[in-house]
C-alpha cells in the first residue's frame, strides 16, 4: 500500500474516475483511485466496448446474408456464438488493460477495494483481503456509476431474468428472448440478437421507442426494426414476470386494456439504471442525496466540503462521455482553471442498432414546446451516390433551426454511420454555426456527410441534389 496521503482520491475506476484521475495526474496533483473490479468500470469491461464487438459480429454477419447485392456468393453461412462472445471480451480486456497502462504512464495508485468516506479528507478502503485501510485526500471525488434497475416485484436472477452484463456474455444463444425497455440497451440488444436469428420481443411502455430521440425517426426506426423481423410492443405495460426452469413468461397488457403473455427462454430488463449510492458514507459525512442521486453545483461539488461526484451517480444523462467530461471539469475546477460549465444541451446520443440512430441538441417536439420558430431540413441518404455505393441508403438527417437566426437547435440522423456523423454537428452546435455556416461548409464527394449540408440547405429552400 502506498504513501496513505493524497491530493485527489477518486472513488470508481470507470470512465467519469479515471479520466478525472488522469486529467489530476496531468495537473500535477498525486492521485490514486479505488476501485472493487478493474479499471473502465460497466463501459469497458462490461457495457460501451463489449456490446459494440458483438454488435459489429451481426454487422457483418448481416453484410454476409446480403453478399449477392455485390455480386458475391457464399454458401454454407454459419456463426459460432461463443467465438464471438470470446472476441468481445477480448476487445474488453485489450482496452482495460490500455487504461491500467495509463494509469501507471501517469503515476496513479490504483488501489483495490471499496471505499467508503469515514470523515472530513478520509476514505476508508475495504481491500479483498480483508483489512481496511484509511486514505486521506485533500480532494475526493466520487464516481462510483450506476447499475441496471429492475422493475417493481421483478427479481433478477440473473439466469432467465437477465441484465445487459448477461445478455453480452451468455453460455449459448437463446431461441427465444424479451426485452424490457426500448431504450438504447434494448434496440440494441434486440437488434443484435434478432440479427442472430433470435426470436426477439421487444416491451416498451412508453408509445414509441427510443423515447428521447426524435419521433419522425423513431417511427421510422420502428418500421425498419418490425421489417427486420422484431415484434415491438409499445405502449405495451409489464404486469408480471414469472420465470420457470426453462422459460420465463412475461404478462403484458396494451393501453387500450389488452393482455396477453409472451414466453421466451429469457427476459432481458432493460428499463434503466440506478446511482450506486448505497455503503458509501455519503449521510455520515454530509453528502446530500436525492432520489438516488448525489446533489452536486456546476462545478460538481457536493454539499460536503472536499467531496466532489461525477457520472451516473449524479444522475441522467447516463452516458460515459458525459462522465468523462464531468471529471475533467471537475478536476480543472479543483485546480483553480474556472472551466465553462458543461452545455448538456450539446450532449451527443447514439443508439447501435442497424440503421444507427444519433442526435444532439432538441427534438422538434421539444423546440416546439420551447416557443421556437422553426426551420427544418431534410435530406434522405437515398440521392446519395456514396449512400448508393456502399448499399447503405435507408434513412436521413434531419436539422432543426431557429428560423430567425439560424442557430442549430437540434441534429438527428438514421441511418449507416449515423454515431459517426453527429460529431460534425456536436462541433456546429458548440460553435453556434447555423444553417448558412453548414452548407456553405464545401463536404467531399462522394461522402455520407453530404447529407448533412443537403439538410442544412434544405432546411432555406437551397438543397441541390433532391
Amino acid at each position: 500500500m502506498p504513501d496513505h496521503q493524497y491530493a485527489l482520491l477518486v472513488v470508481g475506476g470507470g470512465p467519469g474516475g479515471y479520466t478525472a484521475a488522469i486529467r489530476g495526474a496531468q495537473l500535477g496533483m498525486r492521485t490514486a483511485v479505488i476501485e472493487r473490479e478493474r479499471v473502465g468500470g460497466v463501459c469497458l469491461n462490461w457495457g460501451c466496448i463489449p456490446t459494440k464487438a458483438l454488435l459489429k459480429n451481426a454487422e457483418i454477419l448481416q453484410t454476409f446474408r446480403r453478399a449477392a447485392e455485390w455480386g458475391i456468393t457464399c454458401d454454407n453461412l454459419r456463426f459460432d456464438f461463443p467465438a464471438m462472445i470470446r472476441r468481445s471480451r477480448t476487445v474488453s480486456e485489450r482496452i482495460v488493460k490500455g487504461v491500467e497502462y495509463l494509469m501507471k504512464k501517469n503515476r496513479i495508485d490504483v488501489i483495490p477495494g471499496r471505499g467508503r468516506l469515514s470523515g472530513p479528507g478520509t476514505v476508508e478502503v475495504s481491500g479483498n483481503d480483508g483489512a481496511p485501510v484509511t486514505l486521506r485526500a485533500d480532494h475526493i471525488v466520487v464516481a462510483t456509476g450506476a447499475r441496471p434497475r429492475s422493475l417493481p416485484g421483478v427479481t433478477i436472477d440473473r439466469t432467465r431474468v437477465i441484465t445487459s452484463t448477461e445478455a453480452m456474455s451468455l453460455p449459448a444463444q437463446p431461441a427465444s428472448m424479451v426485452i424490457v425497455g426500448a431504450g438504447a440497451i434494448g434496440v440494441e440488444f434486440a437488434w443484435l440478437y434478432n440479427a442472430l436469428r433470435t426470436k426477439v420481443t421487444l416491451v416498451e411502455m412508453l408509445p414509441g421507442i427510443l423515447p428521447v430521440e426524435d419521433r419522425e425517426l423513431t417511427r421510422t426506426l420502428e418500421t425498419s426494426l418490425r421489417k427486420q423481423g422484431i415484434e415491438i410492443l409499445t405502449g405495451t405495460t409489464v404486469e408480471a414476470v414469472r420465470p420457470g426452469d426453462s422459460e420465463v413468461t412475461v404478462a403484458v397488457r396494451s393501453s387500450e386494456g389488452e393482455r396477453r403473455e409472451v414466453t421466451a427462454e429469457v427476459a432481458l430488463m432493460a428499463v434503466g439504471v440506478e446511482g450506486n449510492v448505497e455503503d458509501l458514507g455519503l449521510e455520515q459525512a454530509g453528502v446530500s442525496v436525492a432520489r438516488g442521486r448525489i446533489s452536486v453545483d456546476a462545478d460538481y461539488r457536493t454539499s460536503a466540503a472536499g467531496v466532489y461526484a461525477i457520472g451516473d451517480v449524479i444522475g441522467p444523462p447516463w452516458l460515459a462521455h458525459v462522465a468523462a467530461a464531468e471529471g475533467v471539469h471537475c478536476v480543472e475546477a479543483i485546480a483553480g482553471k474556472h472551466p465553462a460549465p458543461l452545455d448538456y444541451s450539446s450532449i451527443p446520443g447514439c443508439t447501435y442498432c442497424q440503421p444507427q440512430i444519433a442526435s444532439v441538441g432538441l427534438t422538434e417536439e421539444k423546440a416546439l414546446a420551447s416557443g421556437h420558430e422553426l426551420k427544418i431540413g431534410r435530406f434522405p441518404f437515398r440521392p446519395l451516390g456514396k449512400a448508393m455505393a456502399i448499399g447503405e441508403s435507408e434513412g436521413m438527417v434531419k436539422l432543426i433551426f431557429d428560423a430567425k437566426y439560424g442557430e442549430l437547435l437540434g441534429a438527428h440522423i438514421l441511418g449507416s454511420d449515423a454515431t459517426e456523423l453527429i460529431a460534425e454537428l456536436a462541433v456546429a452546435k458548440n460553435l453556434e454555426t447555423t444553417a448558412e455556416g453548414i452548407f456553405r461548409t464545401v463536404h467531399a464527394h462522394p461522402t455520407l456527410g453530404e447529407a448533412v449540408m443537403e439538410a442544412a440547405a434544405a432546411a432555406w429552400g437551397e438543397a441541390i441534389n433532391i
